[in-house]
């Protein structure tokens, strides 16, 4: 619209000074004084007229361009006065100011938007320019973590505290690094990290601290008080079974006591009983002596074991409680001489925690059973498969049932699943689970 409108007056124009210089032309040809004079006056004035046409717009569009020079965004521009064509003009430019002054206005409000989080954050950044030493922006956390007034320059600290400033400043941290600050009358442990960017021909570096003293003792902390947790429900996984054990050996010891004639005491079972206990004992010792080095988590000692040993040890450790709860624990073997090279110790707290999960899962089920298999899969790999018949697991916790401390047990102490994961990851395996609510669980561990 502004063109055309542009275009149109400017064709006016450049007519009427072809007119006149035509008039002209005719004049000093004929010799024609009049239309000479007459020429000579239109040709003045159609040329003035041009002029003033195309300056004043060239003018206009100059002003607003010295306006963007100096960002000078707030002036308005008069769109009902003047020409037709300088109104649109002046429409546009006022435009574009409205435009930029709302970009503006954002850009203000999400740097103020940010710098309100950084200020919120726990963790200290400062960024400053690294030829001068301008600081260009600090966050209260900074200064709070170093206990340094506001400064605004990094000569600052150069001045009172040279280590720091060598640490902070001249050391280049491509990687997050702990280092140790010494302060006044104290140390502190720190993470940082930095980089360097360039803005306006300037390069900045960016420094990020956090103070980590504080979160490494609460997590210190934290990490004793789980350590315990786990130590306290394996300790209990095995003790059950064996106090049980215990009281039934104490039980048929007591009456062939009392009842000497009637009650035939079955040496055999007295001696499998006790090497169950055994067994389960040294496993137990094992298991703490794990975790009281903490160093030697990450080693199992590995044996060659035929799984109709290791079934039989757990059969004759778990039967007393099994038959109080009325389940059915059944083991299957296809091949008696299969063997695995595993660490019998561990794998027997890792069965064992899986059969006690399985008792509870069938508690509320009539005809509670749970088979215990073992076999070659189709990979060529040894794999204990533990089956039962409970109430399943729900769909929408099946990602979180190896997660540490999850449960859904209200005694639980959710770490039970995630140890068994570890120990079979540290036998290179793994374990899978498949599971319907209301149809039964199986737990697969693939060495």
């Amino acid at each position: 619209m502004i063109y055309k409108s542009y275009l149109f007056s400017l064709t006016l124009r450049v007519l009427g000074l072809l007119f006149a210089l035509i008039l002209l032309a005719f004049g000093i040809v004929n010799l024609h004084t009049y239309a000479i004079i007459g020429g000579a006056i239109l040709t003045i004035i159609s040329m003035y007229n041009l002029y003033q046409f195309a300056i004043k717009r060239f003018l206009e569009v100059d002003d607003f361009l010295e306006s963007v020079k100096y960002r000078d965004f707030s002036r308005w521009f008069v769109e009902t006065k003047g020409p037709q064509d300088i109104r649109q003009l002046h429409k546009g430019f006022n435009l574009v100011n409205k435009t930029i002054k709302a970009i503006d206005n954002e850009r203000q409000a999400q740097f103020v938007y940010l710098q309100k989080i950084l200020e919120m954050v726990n963790i200290g950044i400062i960024a400053y320019n690294v030829e001068s030493g301008d600081v260009l922006w600090a966050n209260d956390s900074f200064l709070k973590t170093l206990d340094f007034p506001s400064f605004k320059n990094i000569s600052f600290i150069e001045k009172r505290r040279p280590k720091i400033y060598d640490e902070l400043f001249e050391t280049y941290h491509s990687n997050t690094a702990s280092v140790t600050l010494e302060m006044q009358q104290e140390t502190m442990k720190v993470l940082i990290s930095d980089t360097v960017f360039e803005m306006e021909e300037h390069s900045f570096k960016l420094i990020v601290l956090q103070n980590i003293e504080e979160t490494l003792n609460r997590n210190e902390s934290e990490a004793w008080k789980k350590l315990l947790s786990v130590m306290t429900h394996e300790i209990m996984n095995s003790i059950a079974p064996i106090t049980s054990l215990a009281e039934t050996l104490q039980k048929n010891i007591q009456e062939t006591i009392e009842q000497p004639q009637t009650a035939v005491l079955e040496l055999e079972d007295i001696h499998a009983g006790l090497s169950s206990i055994k067994k389960r004992s040294e496993g137990l010792m094992k298991f703490a002596q794990t975790y009281r080095s903490l160093n030697k988590v990450t080693h199992v000692h590995k044996t060659k074991i035929k799984a109709s040993l290791l079934f039989s040890s757990i059969d004759e450790l778990l039967k007393p409680s099994l038959e109080d709860k009325n389940v059915i624990l059944n083991f299957d073997l296809n091949d008696p001489n299969l063997t695995f090279e595993i660490d019998a110790y561990l794998i027997e707290q890792v069965l064992i925690n899986l059969i006690l999960n399985a008792i509870d899962a069938t508690s509320t089920v009539s005809n509670p059973q749970i088979l215990v298999s073992a076999n070659i899969s189709h990979k060529g790999t040894g794999q204990i498969k533990v089956t039962d018949n409970g109430t399943g697991i729900p769909e929408e916790i099946m990602d979180s049932i190896f997660v540490p401390f999850f449960s859904t047990k209200k005694t639980g102490s959710g770490i039970g699943l995630s140890l068994c994961k570890q120990i079979m990851l540290l036998h290179g395996g793994k374990i899978q689970l498949q599971s319907s609510e209301m149809k039964g669980t199986v737990v697969n561990l693939l060495f």
